[in-house]
């Protein structure tokens, strides 16, 4: 990555200026991924002395600042807590500690990586977005909208639930990206969510909207949800693995999962 300048800013409207005056200017965060998506850039703008790693713990709620690494996230009792430490547990299988000591929650998530093992578990959970310019965006809307005005993000809310919950990530090897990965949480009500397809994480809501109208979940509603997952979804192959092996893996998992969350 060539970078012909190296900003630090003061205060999130000086970096948001900066950002919008030119679309070679970029955001840098924990800088883990960004390479990976740029090449050029003409001045890179270091959020570092605008105070956003803090994650704070309300009565209902947990605020987490945009320049938090994973591994506060990981390792928080309050994050650990959440819906049976289903995010705690996808950042724990994300590469090696050394990575997650400098990759941010705000740049995973503003990168929209295909491969995210964070954001299919955000989409399962209750969280919100919040950026300098925009504002409030739900997680989803955020994922499933293609085109965003260059903005900031600031910081996440995630409610406080105790649901039960299953994650699942397949990779090569621990320092590979996921060629599957998915996340559930339950209680009373599923969500799932399916990511490295190898497209966007996306939530099967008609495999969810199946289960959720059945008051008891049988074996045979159980391959009528694989089959409905297995359509809505959009595997495909590329260069870690086929469509064929995906499928194989999403119906392994998606069943493992449900059993293990109504238990």
């Amino acid at each position: 990555m060539n970078v012909k300048e190296y900003v630090v800013v003061d205060h999130v409207d000086e970096a948001y200026q900066l950002l919008n005056q030119d679309k070679k200017n970029q955001i840098i965060a924990g800088g883990a991924w960004l390479k990976l998506s740029v090449k050029e850039v003409n001045k890179l703008i270091s959020l570092d002395q605008l105070s956003l790693n803090y994650i704070k713990e309300e009565k209902d709620f947990i605020k987490i600042g945009a320049q938090t690494t994973l591994r506060d996230l990981e390792t928080h009792p309050a994050v650990i807590a959440l819906d049976h430490g289903i995010l705690s547990d996808a950042i724990s299988n994300i590469m090696g500690v050394s990575i997650r000591n400098l990759a941010t929650i705000g740049g995973s998530v503003m990168g929209k990586f295909s491969f995210s093992d964070i954001l299919p578990v955000l989409l399962v959970m209750d969280c919100k977005l919040y950026f300098h310019h925009k504002g409030e965006m739900d997680i989803e809307e955020y994922i499933n909208t293609r085109r965003l005005d260059r903005d900031i993000l600031t910081h996440l809310v995630i409610k406080k639930n105790n649901r039960k919950s299953f994650y699942k990530r397949v990779a090569h090897t621990a320092l590979d990206f996921s060629m599957i990965n998915m996340a559930i949480t339950y209680d009373n009500l599923f969500k799932i969510s399916v990511g490295s397809q190898p497209g966007m994480a996306m939530l099967c809501k008609e495999t969810m909207a199946l289960l959720n109208k059945n008051d008891k979940i049988t074996e045979n509603l159980i391959d009528q949800a694989l089959k409905i997952a297995l359509k809505e979804l959009k595997l495909s192959s590329n260069l870690r693995a086929s469509q064929a092996y995906r499928e194989v893996l999403v119906k392994a998992y998606l069943r493992r999962g449900i059993m293990q969350v109504i238990k």
